[in-house]
């Protein structure tokens, strides 16, 4: 038995990391400030919750992707380059690149189905941190509004509508890194105009420089208040990089490649994301009716070789290749009601989306020359969803809500393998329940039931051929994949300036079905069940002083037997976080930050393992009145050799006669130190 414990030295590390941190600051002025919204009766479960800018601007982040962690019991690391999707952990699930994790920015969707690298695909890199006001977080199959993706849970990133003066940010470090952020918020037409824009360089560690180049920028127009407006937003990214992505143990321990070296130097990839989106909102027969619609283009051409030589001849890498058009939008509205004398609300909303793509494709590559075309497809998916929800007051200390969703599904594949051409259609239906119990002493307890679903690669609904071979036959796959969760939890503010939630809770997924990216099929897996613990802390006793724990345990099995074992391979069992700030808005601050995550089984019999990984990070600084604030941070403070992930799978090396299993990793980024100057320009 594999028992979650708490990580030997945390306390040690956080207490050496704060003995280096700058002083309390002098207390002759008291500004209170929220950093994190999730108060009694404020929400409709123990594991939701608004992290707020206060909040954002102090997690120190080493790649842009990292602003999820503000979720608690979300692991965010890179297993390539890191103009890549990052790998995302939650609730006992590798969500691969997003797979069960929906994420939205200012409305629009992020996760890409039918991906040329992995359903649900969810690069966050075009992200502008510094204008981001709120992140607001689900966990779980119990809310209405959230649809494929989210059974795990739900993120939806909100940018500002203003600044309160110009911002101009200018950072450097080792390893070629460099970064600068300009953006102002200038009145126009009785309105704001929000502009930003962002360039990043990094090489990182690696032996092969990573040569990472980020370009991003933002204009967001708003006008109207609270009751009635619009806005306009205009977004645009492009991404370029090498990787060195997980190698073999044996590879190291040889001496062949050092721990951040690379097998293949011409790996690496490439993308851009352009989107415009718009929203109007105003009140109606006393509630508040919102529309929004976005048009996205996307491309993706990712180089990849994780098995090396298996093919003496051409070698193993391959090439995922998509272009992408995404059209979409919703409306929704929500009012608060009395029935009977009885506090009510509901909600009601209408989504669609569509997505083109041509082509999505894999190809076999030789250093980035093609080959061999294993599949090349064109792809229309289309998803109609409905959702409502009502929610009553019964008595002072109960409150319940239901709610249902329903989402129908239509994809077309036009592919090179006509045997794999074909539409196919599904529809699902989710109810949900929320009942609040309290508040008793600043107390409040939930039980949370619902169903979700993941939709799956449009692909593999229509196949019928292996691509690799054209003959092998392949069985399709349903097109949509059922969850059902529920959850008890607790959240107390009873205690003054201390705020406490924990949850119980449990989810089932018909089918981990993913789509193999180096292969051109659908992979199926069994049917699984996951259940957790976790616990969450925030405690601020006194102006200047914040504390916060996460605490996340988790088991995850296949629930249909079979000879080689039932665990779920890359399901983090134990995920620990732990942060401590000293420091206000003016002079002297400090913070430190530590996450642990514990051993995961790799394969399904358990027998392989991965290791714990522990990364403890620090900042300080001083901030000068209110225009200007320098900051040092240092990442992997402990310098520690722990892997970002590990997996255990068959490779063949240049030189070896056969494919032999193996660890493969990605290491920690080691001691790495960024200073970074933000200034106010009043």
């Amino acid at each position: 038995m594999h028992r979650c414990r708490w990580p030997l030295g945390l306390a040690a590390s956080l207490a050496a990391a704060m003995a280096v941190a700058a002083t309390p600051p002098d207390l002759d002025e008291v500004v209170v400030t929220a950093r994190r919204l999730e108060s009694v009766a404020s929400v409709g479960s123990a594991s939701q919750g608004v992290a707020l800018a206060d909040l954002i601007e102090t997690r120190l982040t080493l790649r842009t992707g990292e602003l999820l962690e503000v979720v608690p019991g979300l692991v965010v690391t890179q297993h390539s380059g890191d103009g890549k999707a990052n790998q995302y952990f939650l609730r006992g699930f590798n969500l691969d690149h997003g797979t069960d994790f929906a994420t939205r920015v200012d409305g629009m969707p992020v996760n890409l189905p039918t991906n040329a690298h992995g359903q649900g695909y969810t690069d966050l890199n075009f992200l502008l941190p510094e204008l981001v006001e709120r992140i607001e977080y689900r966990k779980g199959t119990y809310y209405a509004e959230e649809g494929d993706f989210s059974a795990a849970g739900a993120a939806d990133v909100r940018y500002r509508q203003s600044l309160e003066a110009p911002l101009l940010v200018l950072a450097g470090g080792g390893d070629g890194f460099v970064r600068t952020l300009l953006a102002a918020s200038p009145a126009l037409a009785g309105g704001t105009l929000l502009l930003g824009g962002e360039y990043d360089h990094n090489d990182g560690p690696w032996q092969l420089p990573e040569g990472f180049g980020k370009l991003a920028g933002l204009a967001k127009f708003t006008t109207g208040d609270a009751g009635q407006g619009w806005d306009a937003e205009l977004m645009g990214y492009d991404g370029h990089w090498r990787s060195s992505d997980q190698i073999p143990e044996r590879a190291v321990s040889a001496g062949l490649v050092d721990r951040f070296g690379t097998i293949d130097p011409t790996d690496g990839g490439h993308t851009h994301r352009y989107s415009l989106s718009g929203a109007w909102w105003r009140r109606l027969g006393g509630g508040q009716l919102r529309a929004e619609g976005y048009a996205i283009d996307s491309a993706l051409d990712l180089l990849s070789n994780f098995t090396y030589a298996t093919d003496p001849v051409h070698g193993d890498q391959f090439e995922q290749f998509e272009q992408r058009r995404i059209y979409g939008g919703g409306v929704d509205y929500a009012a608060a009601l009395t029935l009977a004398d009885r506090a009510a609300a509901i909600r009601g909303g209408l989504e669609v989306r569509s997505d083109a793509l041509r082509p999505v494709a894999l190809y076999r590559t030789t250093a980035g020359a093609r080959y061999a075309t294993v599949r090349e497809d064109a792809v229309d998916e289309a998803s109609y969803s409905a959702y409502a929800t009502a929610g009553l007051r019964l008595t002072p200390w109960l409150r319940t809500d239901l709610g249902a969703r329903f989402d129908d599904y239509r994809f077309r594949v036009a592919s090179s393998l006509p045997a794999n051409s074909g539409t196919a259609s599904a529809a699902i239906a989710s109810p949900k329940l929320t009942l609040s119990f309290g508040p008793w002493a600043s107390t409040e307890y939930f039980l949370n039931y619902g169903r979700g679903f993941h939709s799956n690669d449009a692909r593999g609904t229509t196949i019928t051929v292996d691509p690799s071979d054209g003959v092998t036959p392949v069985a399709r796959v349903s097109p949509l994949a059922r969850a059902v969760g529920a959850e008890a939890g607790v959240r107390s503010g009873a205690v003054p300036r201390l705020m406490v939630a924990a949850s119980l809770w449990t989810l089932s997924l018909d089918s981990e079905l993913v789509y193999s990216g180096d292969g051109g099929t659908t992979e199926p897996t069994r049917a699984s069940r996951r259940t957790g613990l976790e616990l969450s802390a925030d405690y601020a006793p006194r102006e200047g002083l914040e504390a916060d724990v996460d605490l996340a345990w988790t088991r995850a099995r296949y629930t249909d037997p079979a000879p080689g074992g039932d665990y779920v391979p890359n399901a983090l069992g134990c995920v620990v976080a732990a942060g401590l700030r000293l420091g206000r808005d003016r002079g002297w601050f400090a913070g430190t930050r530590l996450r642990y995550f514990g051993p995961a089984p790799l394969t399904e019999d358990g027998s392989a393992r991965s290791r714990s990984t522990l990364l403890l990070n620090l900042d300080g600084g001083y901030a000068f009145a209110s225009r200007l604030r320098l900051t040092l941070s240092v990442y992997n403070l402990l310098d520690r050799r722990d892997n970002d992930i590990t997996y255990y799978y068959a490779s063949r090396l240049p030189g070896e006669a056969a494919a032999v299993d193996d660890y493969h990793f990605h290491p920690l980024e080691p001691r790495t130190l960024r200073l970074m100057a933000t200034v106010h320009l009043e």
